[in-house]
This record gives C-alpha cells, structure tokens and sequence, in this order.
C-alpha cells in the first residue's frame, strides 16, 4: 500500500473517530440538559399548583381545580397510601393508562419510554407527596409526552449524521491534498535516486520551496550526502591520478634500464650494475609507496581502533631507540612523569610519531628534541627539529597528499607526501588532531594531540 493512501485513510478514520466522538459527548449532553429542564419545569408547574390550588384530597370539586393546569398530552393524578388513584384529570387516556400510580413520601422524577407503531415517545413523570391538614399525605403525581424533545433529538440526529459524512468527505479530500503535499519531496528523492542509480552520476534534489520542516531537513541532508560523495569522488579520482603521476617516473626509470639491459645485456659490468642499481631502488620506492597507499586507504577507511590503556613514555622511547638505531641521529626525549598513560591504538600511534620524527630526520642534520606534555585536556606530543623549516604559504598545503615541499629532497630520501596525510587520519580516529608550526631556516615543530576523554 502506498504511503499516501496510508495517510489518507489514517487521517479520514482519526477525523471520523473525533467527529463521532464529540457528537456522542454533544448529543448526550443535549438530551441531559433538556430533560432536566423538563424535570424543571414540571416540578414548578406541580408545585405552582400545590400552593396556589391549597389542594384538599378530599374536596369534591378537586378535578374541576387540577383541568386548568394540564398540558398537550399530559395528566394529573393524587395517589394515596397504596397507590390507587383517587383523582386523575387527563387529555390523553391510553398514554395515561400505561403508567402505573405510585405513592411517595419523597419528591422524585422519572423518564419512561413507551413504544408506539410510529416509534417510541419519552413520558416525564414527577411525584410530589402533599401534606393535608387532617395529617394525611397523598402524591402529586404529575406526567406529560416529551414531543418537542423526540422532535429536537431527530433533528439533531439528522444534523449530526450530515455532519459527519461531510466531515469524512473533506477528510478524504484534505487528507489526499496533504499526503501529496507531505509526499513530494519524498518523490523528487526518489527520482533523483532512480537517477543516480540509472546513470551512476551524484545529483542532488532541488529545493523549489523553503518550508523549513523535516522534509526540507531530509532533503538538504540528502543533498549534504550527495556533496560528501561528490568530494569523496573527487578525491578519489585526484589520488588516483596523483597516484598514477608518482608510479609514473620509476616505472619509466626501471622500463628503461630494462631496455638497455635487453639492448646491450651484461657486456659492460659496470653499466649492467649501474642499471640494476638503479631497478632495484626504484623498485623499492614503489614497493614503500604502495605500502604508504595501503596505509592511506587504512587511515581513511575508518577501521576500527584496537584501543587500549599504554603508557606513552615507554613507547616513545622503543620508537626513538629503533630510530637511532636506523639513522645513527640524536633524538632527545623529555617528560615530566616515568610513566604517562593514554588511551589509544598503539600501532597506529606508534606510525604516526615514526612519520613525525622521519620528517624530521629528513629536513635537519642537527639533533631532533621530542617532548611529552600533559595539560587539563590533551596528551601532546611535540616533535621539534632544527632543520630548513617550511615556508609559511606553503603550510596550509602540507596534509595534502603528495604534496611535498622540497621536492628534489624529497625524491633523494625517498619520500612519497603522503605521511602527514596519513598522520592526520591516524590523529582523526583518536578524535585528537595534528598541528604543524615552522620558521624557515630555523626549524619545525609537529604536534599530535590525544584528548583525554
């Protein structure tokens, strides 16, 4: 079933549920405060005529001074101990006959209804014990057809069933204009969905009207999505060029070597060395530069961290120990505790200090300071060199990938431009973040911050 018949027929039996709803509380309330009324009326009328008539049970013109006081359709009784009617004036005799007399000591009012071939008729009665002066006590027994109440009450009827039909009637029609209403924006979505699916081409919706509601909320954030994926795509298609631009020289290098190996073979050792020489770093640049991609693609993936508590001091110095070790270069560490615990994927961690101080070991000849700060909210980790420095328009370029600032000094170390890039993923997962400040000439200083909740 489609959503808007959903909401058109949930909106026509929710209207009709609250229309007959409020005409059952109408009606009945109608019919209660009608028949006190009646109740009202008829207890005035008995007891104007107890106290004008001073009413003598035992009077013998007691029928001529009880006539006057009826109405169309009515009687007026005395019933004494044992309910059997000593007076009794009428203008109806059969509805009269169907009530039975009834003796009372305290004044009530009773409702019957008495069916008829033309349907049922409401008879009011009410009872009112008079006191005579002799001591003894006969009911005033009082009782009239409700005509204008069964006539108010099937016109009320009738106005409350038009009503209602009328009531589902726009509900049907206001429910399919909302349904359409609420549903458009959805449709254009799926359209546009359809689209994409069809042509494989990112397209966002297009807002005609500023609604401000969820559905504007749903398609703005559709088109958010739509944005985020178009920037993913560009991305990926960049990295794939850049890719393709950086695999591009040492595959050239190594195919032409080969060719002068196939050209010329072994005859000349020292050329044949020189050649394989020169295949076998190339080779091992993109084997490190895939092994950078791989890690890239790992960083960006948002795979999950394998957290746990570490204490960062006795990391930093197992890295630092197998860095010297490597490079022969003097890397200071300075902390203010033996032991600083943080929260963190040690690995991960681990890789994104080693790009730190590789940096740093590839742009200074001087010794490489690294400290470990504690404040109120972050761990940071400074690694400082005092080496060439980045120039200041080229700082806000350094995340990129492959983007390198000395390129021929780059190509020398055998750097790829993508390990700041994959720094900053790394710092991302953590929810910490990466921040690099530098002078030229004087030095560099790279900082990654782990928050402490």
């Amino acid at each position: 079933m489609k959503i808007t018949t959903k909401i058109n027929i949930m909106t026509t039996a929710w209207i009709l549920c609250v229309l007959v709803a409020v005409n059952a509380v109408v009606f009945f309330s109608f019919m209660k405060i009608t028949i006190n009324m009646e109740d009202q009326e008829l207890y005035q009328r008995a007891n104007s005529l107890i106290k004008d008539m001073k009413l003598n049970p035992s009077s013998v013109l007691i029928k001529e001074q009880l006539t006057p006081y009826l109405t169309g359709h009515s009687f007026i009784r005395l019933v004494p101990p044992g309910s059997k009617v000593t007076n009794e004036v009428t203008n109806d005799k059969p509805m009269a006959a169907k009530i039975k007399p009834k003796f009372v000591r305290k004044k009530e009012a009773e409702r019957k209804t008495i069916m008829q071939k033309n349907g049922e008729e409401q008879i009011l009665i009410v009872r009112i014990p008079i006191h005579s002066n002799d001591g003894m006590t006969t009911t005033l027994e009082m009782g009239e057809k409700l005509s204008g109440l069964e006539l108010a009450k099937d016109v009320l009827l009738s106005i409350q069933i038009s009503s209602t039909i009328l009531g589902a009637l726009l509900a049907l029609l206001g429910g399919r204009w909302l349904s359409n209403l609420i549903i458009r924006p959805i449709s254009n979505m799926i359209n546009t969905m359809e689209e994409i699916e069809q042509s494989g081409i990112p397209k966002k919706i297009v807002i005609q009207h500023e609604t401000k509601d969820e559905l504007q909320k749903m398609a703005v954030t559709f088109n958010q999505m739509i944005g985020r994926l178009e920037e993913n795509l560009d991305k990926q298609r960049q990295f794939i060029s850049d890719a393709s631009h950086e695999l591009k020289t040492p595959l050239t290098v190594i195919k032409s070597f080969a060719d002068h190996l196939l050209r010329r073979g072994i005859r000349n050792e020292g050329d044949a060395l020189d050649a394989i020489e020169t295949i076998h770093s190339e080779a091992t640049r993109i084997q490190k530069m895939t092994e950078r991609f791989l890690d890239l693609a790992d960083t960006e993936s948002g795979n999950h961290l394998e957290t746990k508590s570490l204490d960062l001091v006795a990391l930093c110095q197992n890295t630092i120990k197998q860095l010297k070790s490597a490079y022969k270069r003097d890397i200071d560490l300075h902390f203010a505790a033996p032991a600083i615990m943080v929260k963190a994927d040690e690995l991960k961690l681990k890789q994104a200090i080693i790009i730190l101080i590789d940096n740093a070991i590839k742009y200074s000849t001087d010794k490489i300071e690294v400290y470990l700060i504690v404040n109120e909210l972050n761990t940071v980790i400074k690694v400082k060199d005092y080496g060439i420095g980045i120039p200041e328009y080229e700082i806000k370029n350094i995340f990129e990938r492959f983007y390198r600032v000395d390129k021929a000094r780059s190509r020398e170390t055998g750097g790829t431009g993508l390990g700041l890039a994959i720094a900053k993923n790394i710092m991302k997962q953590h929810r910490g973040e990466i921040k690099i400040s530098s002078t030229e000439g004087e030095g560099t200083e790279a900082e990654l911050f782990l928050p402490k909740s």
